[in-house]
């Protein structure tokens, strides 16, 4: 199971550098809600909301998403072995709440910081 952060998928979505490799969109998508929310915020922040939108919905209609849940919220509560953003807290929470119920999940990301969170977690990192 691949864990698909925000800015995997707005590199897909605008076409940027750096774009995830094929395999990706071929394996079993989750995230956080706030995959959603992230997407849609920076899509309206470039004025883009109407020209991207039906790819945007179809992106966030291939992934599984865990709600903002109380379990998942409680872990963010707790401290983190390196220090992180608040999104970064809740998308790391969300993982650690999935392997928590015994799912190998892997993480997909291009944020450095995120990605140093993960790893100081040892989560595992997808290759993209």
């Amino acid at each position: 199971m691949i864990y698909l952060d925000s800015s995997v998928a707005l590199a897909q979505l605008l076409a940027e550098e750096r774009v995830p490799r094929a395999a990706l969109w071929r394996e079993h998508l989750i995230a956080s809600r706030l995959l959603e929310y992230e997407l849609w915020t920076r899509l309206h922040a470039r004025g883009l909301g109407r020209s991207h939108g039906e790819e945007a919905r179809a992106l966030i209609d291939r992934v599984a998403i865990v709600e903002l849940a109380p379990p998942v919220l409680e872990r963010v509560l707790e401290p983190f072995p390196v220090s992180v953003r608040t999104l970064d807290a809740l998308h790391l929470a969300t993982i650690d709440f999935l392997r928590g119920r015994g799912q190998a999940v892997q993480l997909a990301s291009y944020d450095d910081r995120l990605l140093a969170g993960a790893r100081a977690l040892e989560i595992s990192i997808f290759s993209i």
